[in-house]
């Protein structure tokens, strides 16, 4: 059974997503995008919990995507949106990189999407995330 905190911590991150659509969207409005990164913060750590996010927050061996992250919402909360938008999505891909091939992989068995998740290209541009070794690919949380 799913927590109320999980449920609730889904919609804020579900909340945060939008408005960082509707920031970028709207030509990278700051106040959009500041709200959105809030919200994703906030829903991340109902959803996982405060130890599991502080935990995921201090791994040594993702230092630069994680200062590229705060360094992109700091950026984006004074108002220099385009910038920090840029380092976000690095941190992102830096943080959540080794996730990616999983995601891709549990895709390929969707019904309409699974056939352009079975691409040669596109099975090969998954791969090539998350290459710290041969047995190392886990969900990053």
């Amino acid at each position: 059974m799913v927590s109320d905190n999980t449920k609730i911590g889904t919609g804020l991150m579900f909340l945060g997503f939008t408005f960082l659509f509707l920031g970028v969207l709207f030509l990278f409005d700051s106040t959009l995008l500041a709200l959105g990164d809030i919200l994703f913060l906030v829903g991340l750590t109902l959803t996982i919990g405060a130890s599991r996010t502080v935990r995921f927050f201090s791994r040594k061996d993702r230092i630069r995507g994680i200062i590229a992250f705060f360094g992109g919402v700091a950026l984006v909360m004074i108002r220099w949106p385009m910038v920090g938008m840029v380092l976000q999505v690095y941190g992102l891909i830096y943080l959540f990189g080794q996730f990616f091939p999983i995601a891709a992989a549990s895709l390929k068995d969707v019904p309409v999407v699974g056939s352009v998740f079975r691409h040669p290209s596109v099975e090969r541009f998954f791969s090539s995330f998350g290459r710290v070794g041969a047995g190392d690919r886990r969900a990053p949380v």
